[in-house]
């Protein structure tokens, strides 16, 4: 006679839980050591439009894809110099900002050439190129 085996009750020293424990820990300060990068996820990047700006400087100024790729490349603490090599005049400059404490940052809004609606906003600090962002309508 063949007798059904059931399979055998998961003994308490199975080690599913406390994986499972540890994997929601990982992911729960994962999440709170992330919360600068989520918090730019909801927090939604406006466009720089012409009133933001302290002088318009070229109103023909846009950048090519050929000249944004040449830019991403350019390392921070690069001049300022060596930036406008291949970025040229840009449309504005907008107000100054205090990043960090004691240094005032200048920056200046470029419009792409294939898709007008985006802006690249480059950051400079004490004639030193200290980064980009992108503004999008």
């Amino acid at each position: 006679m063949v007798s059904a085996r059931h399979p055998a009750p998961s003994s308490p020293n199975s080690p599913v839980k406390p994986l499972l424990a540890g994997g929601l820990i990982f992911a729960v300060l994962g999440l709170m050591f992330d919360f600068q990068g989520m918090r730019s996820l909801i927090t939604p990047v406006q466009k720089v439009h012409a009133g933001e700006c302290e002088a318009i400087v070229q109103t023909e100024a846009q950048l090519s894809r050929e000249q944004l790729a040449q830019l991403l490349i350019i390392p921070e603490r690069d001049t300022k110099e060596r930036v406008r090599q291949i970025v040229s005049e840009p449309y504005c400059r907008l107000p100054e900002l205090n990043v960090r404490s004691g240094v005032v940052a200048e920056r200046e809004a470029y419009p792409l050439a294939f898709d007008p609606s985006t802006q690249l906003v480059i950051l400079y600090e004490n004639d030193e190129y200290a980064g980009y962002r992108f503004s999008f309508e």
